[in-house]
């Protein structure tokens, strides 16, 4: 479907798109209210800004049978229908997760649902673990596929037909769409309403959840400093903080030993035995993700965010992204930075209006 231009108003009449979340005993609550509130704030801002009389989005909880559905934190939820009602109609079907792979996996007639339901439906979405029900269907055979990082290994050896990218905030093949850990189906239902309402949309809820327009798919769940934090020393984990605070600072063998009190031959060997890689790499690692930041956050020049990131030059800074991420600066903000025309003062203006005078009446 086209995205709708960021210049012009929503379409007044455009029809109701109509989403399914599925619920069940175990789910992880942010994985089904995080997107729910998503659509539920677009449905909200389109209303007050007059580009639709009725909701956009109209939401539904489905489980096994109707009534209340426990959630991993405890908290219940009310189901509004048996999924096993229901064989027409959904736009957008969702699938959440749970920390306990067995509770997304233990209702043999939810999979069978779901694989129906995969042709009816144009859009198939999973966040979290909700990709192994989607992979225990065979949806996912053949199709590049993420969920939470601390579960990627098992998705790849239990299901070895699917491209597992472990190192992806969310992934859409096709009419299926996957995403990583909890807050990523955040991001993923952002781009949906970004590819049916336009970039305008998107960014204003975006700024009234408190989060980034997104966190592009093709960024990592997870920083440099997270996937390699030292376990054991305290010292270590806080040396690690400071390098990715201070990527432009010099950032040297010998002066990070001197910063630890250590010689340059034994902190480099601690460093390694306890993050499992050298400082040169996690110093890489950090100015890398610190680039990342300044190219899609800003319209720096390239040559100024390797000054800033501390690569010191554009050539350096290059060649550091072909070997991590397969892409070089300027490819990368092209995908991922701030493109296209300024959104209409108007429709924004209206929009934030809107919301804001919806929040007050609170």
């Amino acid at each position: 479907m086209a995205q709708a231009s960021m210049s012009h108003e929503p379409a007044a009449e455009a029809p109701p798109r109509r989403i399914a979340v599925v619920a069940f005993d175990g789910v992880e609550i942010i994985d089904l209210t995080g997107p729910m509130d998503v659509f539920a704030l677009t449905n909200l801002g389109l209303q007050r800004a007059g580009g639709a009389r009725e909701n956009a989005y109209p939401i539904q909880v489905l489980a096994k049978r109707p009534g209340l559905v426990t959630t991993s934190g405890g908290l219940k939820i009310h189901a509004d229908s048996a999924y096993s009602e229901i064989g027409d109609g959904i736009d957008t079907l969702l699938i959440p997760g749970s920390s306990d792979v067995n509770a997304v996996l233990s209702d043999s007639s939810l999979r069978d649902w779901v694989l129906a339901m995969s042709t009816r439906v144009r859009r198939l979405v999973s966040v979290c673990t909700g990709a192994f029900l989607l992979a225990e269907a065979g949806l996912l055979d053949g199709r590049r596929a993420t969920t939470h990082w601390a579960y990627c290994d098992r998705l790849a050896a239990d299901y070895p037909k699917v491209m597992v990218e472990p190192d992806r905030i969310f992934l859409r093949d096709g009419l299926i769409s996957t995403s990583g850990g909890i807050t990523s189906g955040i991001d993923l239902a952002l781009s949906l309403v970004e590819e049916d309402w336009g970039r305008e949309m998107a960014l204003l809820g975006a700024r009234y959840m408190v989060v980034f327009l997104k966190r592009p798919g093709g960024q990592s769940q997870f920083s440099g400093y997270l996937v390699s934090e030292a376990t054991d020393r305290s010292d270590l984990r806080a040396l690690q903080m400071w390098i990715m605070e201070h990527p432009a600072d010099d950032l040297r063998v010998e002066v990070l030993a001197e910063r630890m009190a250590m010689s340059p031959r034994n902190f480099a060997r601690v460093f390694q035995e306890e993050t499992g890689m050298t400082p040169a790499k996690f110093v890489e690692k950090a100015r890398v993700d610190a680039a990342r930041h300044f190219l899609g956050a800003s319209d720096h020049r390239i040559e100024t965010v390797a000054v800033v990131s501390g690569f010191g030059d554009a050539e350096r800074m290059r060649r550091a992204f072909i070997r991590h991420l397969g892409i070089n600066p300027k490819d990368y903000r092209a995908r991922f930075g701030p493109a296209g025309p300024k959104p209409s003062p108007t429709a924004t203006e209206r929009y934030e209006s809107a919301i804001r005078a919806s929040l007050n009446a609170f």
